[in-house]
């Protein structure tokens, strides 16, 4: 990225938000714009200062952030919300997916992989490990049992894929659906965790094979 990174930093421990301002105002290219002890104070935040990354906390005082997340990606869908937390449970991950999360890292992970990390989320990728994206999509369609096809997908992001299956780009897709690429390139992200293709093109290939991408004469 030519620019500098934006990023707001949530978090309800002073101690926590200081040492990740450190972090990240010694990286090259990184810029904060702004922290929040609650997510009442980050969705005013966010939306007023516009950052590329929202480094999300879960257990905060108030309005947590989970709720913080659904209304950051209503109000602002360019924004990516990378969750930083201590729980590693399976409820918090897809809670976490759910809401919008781009990405999920837990708290004591090393300095460079939380920099990759949010370097990634912002260029519009998500970030979960294979284990983790595996126990998610795991997860969610054990809560959907015969739900479909791809039950583990929005509806927004079962359009894209759709509309991937029909061989459109990212730009095509983001005209049909009024929406920007980057928000389009987040989907395409997204449905490749969840449904864990390696590639845009196996993604494709699922999609076609369960009968998506049919010509639609309007």
């Amino acid at each position: 990225m030519t620019e500098r990174l934006r990023v707001l930093l949530v978090d309800d421990h002073p101690v926590v938000r200081d040492g990740l301002r450190w972090l990240f105002e010694s990286a090259a290219g990184v810029e904060v714009v702004g922290e929040a002890a609650d997510g009442q104070t980050a969705v005013r935040l966010a939306g007023d200062l516009a950052p590329d990354v929202v480094l999300m906390d879960l257990a905060m005082p108030g309005m947590d952030g989970l709720e913080a997340t659904r209304q950051v990606k209503a109000a602002s869908p360019d924004t990516a919300v990378l969750v930083l937390t201590m729980s590693d449970n399976d409820a918090s991950l897809v809670a976490a997916v759910t809401a919008g999360a781009s990405g999920y890292v837990l708290k004591g992970a090393g300095q460079e992989d939380l920099l990759r990390a949010t370097r990634a989320v912002a260029d519009g990728q998500a970030m979960f490990g294979t284990g983790v994206a595996r126990r998610l999509l795991t997860l969610v369609k054990a809560a959907h049992p015969g739900g479909g096809v791809f039950p583990e997908l929005t509806v927004r992001e079962r359009e894209v894929l759709e509309l991937m299956a029909r061989g459109q780009g990212n730009a095509e897709i983001a005209h049909r659906l009024m929406l920007s690429e980057k928000t389009v390139r987040n989907n395409v992200s997204t449905i490749l965790t969840k449904l864990h293709a390696a590639h845009r093109a196996q993604a494709v290939a699922r999609a076609r094979d369960a009968g998506l991408g049919s010509p639609n004469p309007a």
